[in-house]
């Protein structure tokens, strides 16, 4: 892991003190500091240097209501999954989900609709590399749904401890 001068160790924990997540700090090491991180080695940081994320406050989740079974390829009907919606905006159908059997190599994999419509599958491996594979060679998500999904994203991965 690269050394870091005491300057930018401080530097990391004001970030942090100030509200940012593990994903902007990543962020901005790499782009403030010209340091490369994956997103495991940067957690791996923090824990490090003993830093604490301050934890945004959660809002109460909805009274539990029945939700419409989500449609699945044929070949993954033993697999249930447990979905999460992107709070509705104007025109907002972003829908992250984890599979409860993650993809073969990987640590946690799931899937995200996009407000076009297309169904990306994405995962983790075991050293925290992030990858995710469109419905076709080069899709690529409406730019407006990147926000969103990379938040809700941070906090699937939150809740299930990574």
């Amino acid at each position: 892991m690269t050394s870091l001068t005491p300057e930018q160790r401080q530097q990391i924990a004001t970030w942090a003190a100030e509200g940012a997540n593990l994903n902007q700090i990543q962020d901005r090491l790499r782009n403030e500091l010209g340091i490369s991180l994956t997103y495991m080695e940067a957690r791996l940081l923090i824990l490090e240097l003993e830093v604490k994320i301050q934890e945004k406050a959660r809002e109460k989740p909805p009274e539990e209501q029945p939700k419409p079974t989500p449609a699945t390829e044929a070949s993954e009907g033993d697999l249930q999954d447990t979905e999460f919606e992107q709070p509705a905006g104007p025109a907002s159908s972003l829908k992250v989900t984890v599979d409860e059997l993650p993809l073969e190599g990987a640590i946690i994999s799931g899937r995200a609709t996009f407000s076009d419509g297309n169904t990306a599958m994405w995962f983790m491996d075991q050293t925290g590399r992030f990858g995710m594979r469109g419905p076709a060679p080069g899709y690529q998500p409406p730019a407006a749904d990147i926000p969103a999904f990379q938040a809700e994203l941070d906090n699937l991965l939150s809740l299930r401890g990574f």
